[in-house]
């Protein structure tokens, strides 16, 4: 049995659980919208942004006696880095910057999350020497980092992405800042440049012009931006150089990975390179079966309640891979980021928890140090929440073993070049397969009730049904609706391919749910990260050793 619980607050109470506490609420944040586009005229020194760090460290340095003694010297590290999204929250730049220079902040901002693209154990790593001569195993084509930031930075913004394939003689400008003669000073400085051509590594290849007669100084410019001069949309990611040719990330290999750290990013900023949208609604209208629907659709023939007609093969197929999918997730660990908020407004709170799956059993402690085991993530108590913590394992489920549910397959769709296959599913009342729970929230006590609704979503695979995305909406009562004015709550999951012990598996990767009451919006998007697989056998074998 699958229970969703939604807790509007009605009474504010002025002092957090101890389980509240444990999550981060964003005091007075401000009103940003989540879109992306920029409609007016760029202005490149309010997209890229200088990353500085200076340092005291000690040295050895000949004295005034001639002799080599201890002294404090000052170590400083230079790159450059740009705005990802039209608040300027996330700075993209490059991974050998993000590891040499080590900021704490960008222009006074405090950066609270690191995300890297590559590192000394990627695929296609290699000692790659740096300006400051010391040498960083990466994969060059990979070389990428983005940095998130406690707040926006004011006054600037992001620009939009081109994917769309370069030419060679394409004229494009860099923009950068590069280290000047006199340090630490340094202005964003532009070179004019042609597309030359694809390298064999996977970087893009652009013959520059000299700016003030000067070179590209890769050392404070690495992590600029490539701009396309006509259409002023970013190509590329300046990464290398030499003293006539500048080498850059294409845009795609951007793409891949901030939608893999950052998926709901991803969707805002590249709502056309990502097949499966961790937040779309459902591709075809609401599946609602006669009582005697029969899947087959023989036409004269009709099933009444007491016979279950059979299921075509293609059905029978996704109930085995639902099933499979299920049984993948008995036992593992993952992290789970969650973050709540309302309409179109950032988030006003988020939280981490560790999920810990064994046999099934799901159970959360807060990361990275929580002591106390809980059933569910709890909401923050702040204002009207829905919440997201158990469905990714709980709807697979649901379509592998639930025969009361009733599944037939669409007709199949392209999304972003992908081929999908798209099944329906509708469960009615009398099924009692998706109940929903709203929770009265007074503040030191609460009150809940459960009721059945039926339910109905989609479930999309790739072309050989292995499951990538599940949804589900709950058909809400006229007396449900008239309660606190619900209208609609739906729930969409993401699943992706990762290797767990040099095997791929399925894994859940995002998980969005949505509320509606009245004309308020309430929304939760959760992502998973920090896999680790363990079998219950392998653990038996450990306890026993231990003895």
């Amino acid at each position: 049995m699958i229970l969703r619980e939604v807790i509007p607050t009605l009474i504010a109470c002025s002092c957090l659980s101890p389980i509240a506490a444990a999550q981060t609420i964003f005091p007075s944040r401000p009103t940003i919208p989540r879109s992306s586009t920029v409609e007016h005229a760029p202005d490149f020194g309010a997209v890229v942004v200088p990353i500085t760090s200076v340092k005291f460290a000690p040295s050895v340095k000949l004295g005034i006696t001639g002799k080599l003694g201890p002294s404090l010297g000052i170590d400083a590290n230079f790159g450059t880095g740009f705005c990802l999204d039209a608040a300027c929250r996330f700075i993209v730049t490059n991974y050998h910057v993000a590891m040499t220079t080590r900021a704490g902040k960008i222009k006074g901002e405090k950066i609270i999350h690191r995300y890297l693209a590559t590192g000394s154990d990627d695929r296609g790593a290699t000692a790659n020497p740096l300006p400051n001569m010391d040498v960083l195993p990466f994969a060059m084509s990979r070389d990428l980092a983005m940095f998130e930031l406690r707040w926006p930075l004011s006054h600037h913004h992001g620009l939009s992405f081109s994917l769309d394939e370069l030419e060679a003689g394409q004229e494009v400008d860099i923009y950068g800042y590069p280290k000047g003669i006199v340090n630490p000073i340094r202005k964003l400085a532009r070179f004019p440049a042609k597309f030359k051509g694809p390298t064999t590594s996977g970087l893009l290849a652009f013959d520059y012009e000299l700016s003030a007669d000067q070179p590209i100084r890769i050392a404070g410019a690495s992590g600029g931006i490539v701009v396309d001069r006509k259409t002023e949309k970013i190509v590329g990611v300046l990464s290398g150089t030499t003293e006539t040719m500048a080498l850059a990330v294409p845009v795609q290999t951007l793409v891949d990975f901030v939608s893999k750290v950052q998926p709901f990013l991803a969707q805002r900023i590249f709502p056309t390179a990502n097949a499966v949208s961790p937040v779309s609604g459902n591709l075809y209208p609401k599946f609602a079966p006669h009582p005697d629907y029969n899947p087959k659709y023989i036409p004269g023939v009709s099933f009444g309640l007491a016979h279950r007609p059979e299921e075509s093969p293609e059905v029978k197929v996704l109930r085995n891979k639902a099933q499979s999918l299920a049984d993948s997730m008995r036992n593992f660990i993952a992290v789970q980021t969650s973050e709540w908020g309302s309409g179109d407004k950032e988030p006003s709170a988020q939280a981490e928890y560790e999920v810990r799956v064994i046999d099934g059993v799901q159970r959360f402690r807060e990361y990275p140090d929580g002591k106390k085991e809980l059933e569910d993530i709890p909401p923050p108590r702040l204002s009207s929440s829905v919440r997201a913590s158990y469905e990714w394992s709980t709807l697979p489920k649901m379509v592998g073993t639930e025969w009361r549910l009733k599944v037939r397959q669409a007709a199949d769709v392209v999304v972003n070049k992908q081929r999908m296959k798209v099944f329906q599913y509708y469960s009615s009342v009398e099924n009692n397969l998706c109940p929903f729970a709203p929770i009265e929230d007074y503040g030191f006590f609460t009150i809940q009730k459960e009721v059945a609704v039926a339910c109905y979503g989609e479930v999309w695979t790739d072309e050989d049904t292995n499951i990538l995305r599940i949804s589900e909406n709950l058909e809400l009562s006229d007396k449900l609706k008239a309660y606190r004015g619900w209208q609609e709550y739906q729930i969409v999951l993401t699943y992706g391919w990762l290797t767990l012990a040099h095997e791929p598996r399925l894994v859940p990767i995002t998980i969005f749910t949505e509320g509606r009451y009245g004309k308020h919006v309430d929304w939760c998007r959760g992502q998973f990260t920090n896999y680790q697989r363990f079998d219950s056998e392998v653990r038996i074998i450990a306890n026993d050793a231990n003895r």
